[in-house]
């Protein structure tokens, strides 16, 4: 048991296997609760391996993204996951502590790109619809590509802690490779 609201899945199979080459080579809790229907956990393998790992997006933005959506939705397991991966992404410090905050989007420690990811990942998270000032900030610094993956990087993070707070999988010790 992990904590979690359901047993873990045993861990092999090929859909394990696919799971553990994006993770070098463990399995999360997150990943043996998904095992429970491997057609899911493939699906979502792939859609966070690509968005782990074949975005154009930045790092710190990619971050950025996760953890605020880990802190919009109570998603602890996603926060320890990630916070090691958006430090060394370089996010600092005093931005990690604002950005655990309702006002982070205000507040003067952003790049003008950040601030403006910031704001669609709090209008898409909160209220699902991106006022048309928002969508504006974030094509003054983003590409058709870019503005798809990151609004797939959203949607995608709020179903992931979506599905750790539903299931109340527990944080793990640390980061969560891949």
């Amino acid at each position: 048991m992990t904590g979690a609201r359901l047993p873990e899945s045993g861990d092999d199979g090929p859909t394990a296997e696919l799971m553990r080459a994006r993770r070098s080579g463990e399995l999360s809790a997150l990943d043996r609760l998904l095992l429970h229907s491997p057609p899911v956990a493939e699906g979502w393998n792939a859609l966070l391996g690509a968005l782990r790992g074949a975005t154009t997006l930045p790092a710190d933005l990619r971050e950025l993204v996760v953890l605020r959506v880990a802190v919009l939705n109570d998603a602890d397991f996603e926060w320890v996951s990630h916070e090691p991966i958006a430090r060394r992404a370089g996010l600092a410090e005093l931005q990690l502590q604002v950005l655990r905050r309702p006002d982070a989007v205000g507040e003067p420690v952003w790049t003008p790109v950040q601030a403006a990811v910031l704001a669609f990942t709090d209008a898409s998270t909160r209220d699902v619809v991106v006022p048309d000032e928002v969508f504006v900030g974030v094509r003054t610094h983003l590409d058709d590509r870019q503005v798809v993956e990151l609004t797939v990087l959203v949607g995608g993070y709020a179903m992931v802690s979506r599905f750790l707070v539903a299931l109340a999988v527990p944080p793990p010790e640390g980061e969560v490779a891949g």
